[in-house]
């Protein structure tokens, strides 16, 4: 280990010590009693040895005398089935997990609760070293001869703490695992430092990025040079007719001398700047890469607890299932694994509850009783795919399809004309489930629903292969890297705006012909589909657009069974961004999830496409369409007006939205002052109407701060309470409260007219 590594290490606690060691040493009996339970060769017991046996001196240096006992029982069990003394079965392995459980256990108390937790859990101890003490018992061994190779360790172990060893097996690697490899030097680095760290790298690559229009403009200088050179030269060929003098001609021979000398002198140093140029972006790329290459972490990280689980969850459902992993080398972005480990959790968990079919099941369908798990991960074209495949019964679209008909998302015409692609799509619904009673392992149909929303939160997609009867495929298409994206660069009202890539269905120059009229709205024609057409200006509260020409450039996203089409006004092409997050005092900004830098310095905002989505649906809800006039001209339509309402009765607010709602208006809700004072900060409204009495922030204190506010001042409040006393009223409107109205208003049309005054009509 190198010395700051060891600097690094210096400054943790004993205990610490202790658990990065148990972590490490738990992890390699797990993976090696699964793998005897599946047959392995005798001699793996040598690994399962040393790894009880670290544990056990590492255990005696913290003095956890409880963890000594049972490393030490441990370690018995593999010396007597090293000798052939014991025969180590299914229940036996059982047992043995049961005191990895225990060790893990122990490991990750604290000083102050460890004394509780033994006392807590005495009697479950002494249960499992009663039962590891008979199973040793269970056949004579004290005639053996002592294994050859732990006399020299129980030294050396018994005397130093152990540090954590780097290169610890995964528990999903195969058991007999190969000889350890000389130990890498580690040192600790905080996730902190590491991004900030990355940030720097991603600057300084885009800062190389400079060079490359300087030395362009260089080249445009050589250009010119050359030009005033031609234009010298036909000058004195003109001049030679008029027979120059001598000073002439000597005075036109210096000047194309010191002519050439320049054009040298700038041929050489753009040739130095290119080559610099090309070693600064190569160097920057490099450490960008280096940097980047830090924050990855093989799979086998991720999926280190998935083989025990997946066994004991087979055995309580009482079916056979084999795990295969594939891919624990594939490096895998630190935070996109640590993400990911929920949701293949549940994926896993539904293939072995849901696809896999009991044993007899499987034997009746020609089958081998053990159903086989595949989960797989790897890198191609650019991002990382994460599988997991089982060879169980696949999904039964006919019963989805009446589960969706039963619970009312479609009627049963609908539902029979849906293909098998939609079909699927109905499994990633919250609360939707094909089970009819709910258990502890599945039920409450939130398990796809977890992995959809994990999934479009790091800019991927997922897609189900069913094969009914074979089996089921999910596989979750992920970025390589959160801190890097391949984007679409677009033109919005003369700004530059990106688009990830792997949210994109397609891009197309639309010709205006092609756009068609339904009941107000514009849509064209893709594929089959029909979709909805906006301009991103109506979605983004941009300027008007210009006139378009005879084409459309459009962006094609893609929401759940939901299509629309959004106009830009140009495409800029794609980009590699490095992207830089936003800066948390502005709050999240609207229809924005990020923003990067391009290569000459200048900002750009990454769209959230999701949420983007989410507002063309409101707007083509509200009956706001793109308009189209004869000449050609693109402008959006004229927007509702919106008003926020804030009350923290329930009652209240909806009837509040409804009412407003059905005059034309458009109506957000607030729970709260505070919500509402984080909502009119971030979008635009047209009135506020709030309760006084809320908690966090009052109706009061809310109307004050949006009236101190510069640009919120010119804001409407109106303020509705039960409170009709004079003073309340006084003091709502001292606060900057254009209107003051009671509750029992509501029955009538006071409280729209109210709006009305205020406001004007909702459009």
């Amino acid at each position: 280990m190198s010395k700051s590594a060891a600097e690094d290490l210096s400054n943790l606690s004993m205990l610490e010590l202790f658990r990065l060691e148990a972590e490490n040493q738990t992890a390699i009996l797990t993976a090696g009693l699964l793998e005897l339970e599946r047959g392995a060769a005798p001699h793996s017991f040598e690994l399962l040895m040393r790894a009880a046996h670290s544990l056990k001196g590492a255990a005696r240096i913290v003095n956890m005398q409880t963890a000594v006992r049972l490393a030490h029982a441990m370690e018995d069990c593999f010396v007597a089935a090293q000798r052939g003394a014991l025969a180590v079965s299914r229940r036996e392995i059982d047992l043995l997990l049961k005191g990895v459980d225990l060790l893990g256990h122990l490991s990750r108390r604290t000083e102050a609760n460890l004394k509780r937790w033994e006392l807590e859990h005495e009697t479950e101890i002494n249960e499992f070293l009663a039962a590891v003490t008979g199973l040793q018992n269970s056949k004579p061994n004290q005639d053996l001869p002592a294994p050859p190779s732990l006399s020299g360790v129980e030294s050396s172990n018994s005397a130093l703490p152990t540090a954590p060893k780097a290169s610890a097996p995964s528990p999903s690697q195969p058991v007999p695992i190969r000889k350890p490899e000389p130990a890498e030097r580690v040192l600790r680095l905080t996730a902190e430092n590491l991004n900030r760290l990355l940030g720097m790298a991603g600057e300084s690559l885009v800062e190389s990025r400079w060079l490359r229009p300087f030395t362009d403009s260089l080249r445009r200088m050589k250009r010119h040079h050359m030009g005033l050179a031609q234009n010298l030269e036909h000058l004195r060929q003109a001049l030679e007719a008029e027979k120059l003098s001598d000073g002439a001609q000597g005075y036109f021979n210096e000047l194309f001398r010191q002519l050439a000398e320049s054009q040298q002198f700038l041929a050489e140093r753009t040739q130095e700047l290119d080559s610099f140029d090309r070693r600064v972006s190569h160097l920057s790329q490099r450490m960008y890469l280096e940097v980047l290459r830090t924050r990855m972490r093989p799979f086998s990280d991720g999926a280190r607890r998935f083989p025990r689980m997946i066994r004991d969850l087979a055995r309580s459902l009482e079916k056979e299932v084999k795990l295969e992993v594939s891919g624990e080398s594939t490096q895998v972005d630190r935070d996109i694994l640590e993400r990911l480990e929920t949701p293949l959790a549940h994926l896993l968990r539904n293939a072995v509850d849901h696809g896999c079919e009991s044993p007899e099941a499987r034997r009746q369908a020609g089958k081998s009783t053990e159903c086989v798990l595949r989960l797989d991960a790897r890198h191609s074209a650019g991002v990382l795919l994460v599988t997991v495949t089982d060879d169980g019964a696949g999904v039964n679209l006919e019963k989805v399809r009446a589960a969706i008909v039963q619970k009312g998302l479609t009627t049963s015409a609908v539902a029979e004309k849906l293909t098998e692609s939609e079909l699927l799509e109905f499994l990633f619904l919250p609360g939707f489930t094909l089970k009819e009673t709910v258990t502890e392992i599945s039920g409450r149909g939130f398990g796809l629903d977890v992995v959809q929303n994990m999934v479009k939160s790091v800019r991927g997609a997922i897609r189900l292969s069913n094969q009914s009867g074979r089996g089921l495929r999910v596989q979750l298409q992920l970025p390589l890297t959160l801190s890097v994206l391949r984007a679409l660069l677009v033109e919005i009202a003369g700004e530059p705006y990106a688009f990830p890539l792997s949210q994109i269905t397609r891009t197309l120059k639309l010709p205006l012909a092609n756009v068609k009229v339904f009941e107000g709205r514009h849509y064209f024609q893709f594929g089959e589909q029909q979709v909805g057409l906006l301009t991103a200006h109506q979605v983004l509260g941009a300027a008007k657009p210009l006139s378009p020409g005879p084409e459309l450039p459009v962006v094609v996203l893609t929401e759940r069974n939901s299509r629309y089409g959004l106009v830009v006004d140009k495409f800029l092409g794609e980009r590699e961004l490095v992207v830089q997050p936003l800066d948390a005092r502005l709050g999240k900004i609207k229809d924005v999830s990020a923003a990067a830098l391009m290569e000459d310095g200048a900002p750009v905002l990454i769209l959230d496409v999701e949420e983007i989505t989410r507002s063309i649906e409101k707007l083509l809800a509200d009956g706001a369409s793109a308009q189209f006039q004869k000449h050609g001209l693109l402008f959006p339509a004229p927007k509702p007006k919106r008003i926020l309402a804030v009350d923290d009765s329930l009652t209240v607010r909806e009837l509040e939205r409804k009412l407003l709602t059905g005059k034309g208006y458009l109506t957000d809700v607030a729970v709260d002052g505070l919500e509402a004072w984080n909502a009119v900060r971030v979008g635009h409204y047209d009135l506020v109407i709030t309760d006084i009495d809320m908690p966090r922030l009052d109706g009061v204190e809310l109307a004050m701060l949006i009236k101190k506010d510069p640009k919120l001042k010119s804001v409407p409040v109106m303020i509705v309470s039960y409170k009709d006393r004079e003073e309340d009223r006084v003091r709502g409107l001292e606060a900057g409260a254009d209107f003051y109205l009671n509750k029992g208003s509501f029955h009538d049309e006071s409280l729209v007219q109210a709006v009305a005054d205020l406001i004007g009509e909702p459009v």
